[in-house]
């Protein structure tokens, strides 16, 4: 009925094994809960897969390290069941409920999101961007996500078939950061339906601030590289919805130009204790025009 499929790289998942197990085996129904791990240090390995084998869980190691994208392609190809259910490694569900709310709704859609949530005490100054930015951008109620549907597809906590996940996840071999906007594009072009649900995860495992903004620029590029052509990209992304405008009146050069002078200033609004959202959407749009095409 439901393979629950966690992709991990250097965390520790023996938490969210705990609670997931406890839940999926008090339901009674078929399941199977697969991990793979994408080539982590010794450490991680040895007491994920000991936790992973206590439980009965599948445990499949990368020789290599492949990426979440290509790492969760061959965790949907591994599937039993026609319906999954992907996890992030650092997640944790709110919820006790968590899986059965996703089999009272499982039929309503081939896709179903539940959703981020954030613990906000305590406060970490190294994490203080991660979490502002989870706050602020991604913890919504499913009422207001429904609004943009196909621009608020955060895959670390999603139900959804595996035919259907098979042919709009990213296909090419490519490590890259930041392609949830890419899997969320097709679902939009493809006219998938989606349901958002308030079936949240927390998302606690948090980069450092370093870490987030660098990632953050990675995912711009690969944004640029991967979906600026693609028509009607600008209804679920408001970045390159931004770009392009600049790029249509020929504006490019001189915002290029602009962020070249600002971006000091920029960087250090947005890598502190109470980071600027906003100059971080500045920064990630000049960062954008100073790409070369």
């Amino acid at each position: 009925m439901l393979s629950i499929l966690i992709p991990v790289y250097n965390y520790d998942i023996s938490q969210l094994l705990q609670k997931i197990h406890t839940e999926v085996i008090s339901l009674n129904i078929p399941f199977e809960i697969i991990v793979i791990d994408d080539k982590s240090e010794k450490s991680f390995l040895k007491k994920n897969k000991t936790q992973a084998e206590l439980l009965n869980c599948k445990f499949i190691e990368n020789k290599v390290n492949l990426g979440r994208t290509q790492t969760r392609k061959k965790l949907a190809e591994e599937a039993r069941y026609q319906s999954l259910l992907f996890l992030d490694s650092d997640t944790l569900p709110v919820s006790d409920n968590f899986i059965a709310n996703y089999i009272k709704v499982m039929d309503k859609a081939q896709v179903i999101l539940g959703g981020i949530a954030y613990k906000t005490e305590p406060k970490d100054p190294n994490t203080s961007l991660r979490l502002k930015y989870g706050i602020e951008r991604e913890s919504k109620p499913a009422q207001v996500r429904s609004l943009n549907p196909y621009g608020n597809v955060l895959s670390a906590n999603l139900l959804i078939d595996k035919q259907v996940f098979l042919e709009n996840n990213f296909s090419k071999e490519a490590n890259l950061y930041g392609l949830d906007i890419y899997f969320a594009y097709n679902l939009y072009k493809n006219h998938t339906p989606l349901l958002h649900i308030d079936n949240p995860v927390y998302h606690i495992g948090l980069e450092s601030n370093e870490v987030f903004f660098k990632k953050s620029l990675n995912a711009v590029k690969s944004r640029k590289d991967i979906l600026v052509n693609k028509e009607g990209i600008e209804n679920i992304n408001s970045l390159l919805k931004h770009y392009k405008k600049l790029k249509k009146y020929g504006l490019k050069p001189l915002v290029s130009l602009g962020f070249k002078a600002a971006e000091p200033v920029l960087k250090r609004k947005i890598l502190n204790d109470n980071p600027n959202l906003f100059c971080l959407d500045l920064y990630r749009l000049g960062y954008i025009c100073s790409l070369k095409d």
